[in-house]
């Protein structure tokens, strides 16, 4: 260990990490229970000992430097490992247990949600997930859930939301199809494949058609409203359709279609009761799939 490397303070760290995470000197000073010029010292501080410009003010807001863009996988970690410290020193660790409640759709619950919640098994071994694949907002209203991950924001007051980012999403197909059906070379080819849709095709129409692709009903030669059934049916090859790039890009045997064709941007909203304030199993769950996801989106976690 070399201990003379080591010159920051952490509250420093704690302040820059804050900030980037929600956005702003006045957001994380909120989170902190501190002040705005409190939390600017802080990082003016950081910056100083390291020797680096982090934050860049403007009057359009706050944005972070490539240095401090490359710094913040790291503080990230170092706050994940300080929270686990936290959780061990206070005995979290053993003593929240229950169960708590999660809800997202069967596609994100099937091949996200697994990954991002293994870590919660060495923090908090006592809690219990019970995942529910669903894309409703009442799970929330009638307390079928604890938490839920949604695309939309929620408009009741009696909820908590959080933005954790967006997910870009492409057109994919798989390789086998698109070497027998041909790779479309400009948008307007892209009408002339054939589709996969989920639980409502005709929802995709619309941004397609802005984005230059007529493509038509009787093009969704098959759908489902279970979104693994759809995930199925695009690896077997039977089209195309619209999915995450993080689901997506991972996936082998799958390519985008037209790369270079526009993205689509949807948001993740993490939304739960305030509840959260009191009930330290629903916070411990929240602020691990708050870090999780919003990791996958590859953006920064903002609070509502």
């Amino acid at each position: 260990m070399n201990w003379q490397a080591i010159s920051f303070d952490w509250n420093q760290v704690r302040a820059f990490l804050a900030t980037a995470e929600e956005g702003s000197f006045s957001g994380a000073a909120r989170v902190l229970k501190t002040t705005q010029p409190t939390v600017g010292r802080q990082i003016g501080g950081l910056e100083e000992a390291l020797g680096v410009t982090l934050v860049e003010r403007s009057v359009r807001g706050l944005t972070l430097t490539e240095a401090g863009r490359d710094l913040l996988d790291h503080v990230r970690a170092m706050g994940e490992a300080a929270t686990l410290i936290s959780m061990v020193a206070d005995g979290v660790s053993q003593d929240v247990s229950g169960e708590v409640t999660v809800t997202g759709t069967d596609l994100l619950s099937a091949v996200i949600l697994p990954g991002v919640l293994k870590p919660l098994r060495e923090a908090a071994p006592g809690i219990r997930v019970r995942i529910l694949a669903s894309s409703e907002m009442e799970n929330l209203m009638q307390r079928d859930a604890d938490i839920a991950i949604r695309h939309v924001r929620p408009a009741q007051p009696d909820l908590i939301a959080r933005h954790l980012g967006d997910f870009r999403a492409n057109l994919y197909a798989a390789s086998d199809y698109l070497d027998r059906a041909g790779r479309p070379r400009t948008a307007r080819d892209i009408a002339d494949h054939d589709f996969v849709g989920n639980a409502d095709p005709d929802r995709l129409m619309a941004p397609l058609h802005n984005m230059g692709v007529p493509v038509r009903p009787e093009s969704f030669v098959m759908s489902s409203a279970n979104g693994i059934v759809a995930w199925e049916l695009l690896k077997a090859g039977f089209g195309v359709s619209m999915l995450p790039e993080a689901l997506a890009d991972a996936e082998p045997g799958l390519e985008q279609v037209l790369p270079g064709f526009p993205s689509l941007e949807f948001p993740i909203w993490l939304v739960t009761h305030r509840e959260l304030q009191t009930s330290r199993r629903i916070r411990v769950v929240f602020d691990l799939l708050a870090r999780g996801l919003a990791e996958r989106v590859g953006r920064k976690s903002r609070s509502a």
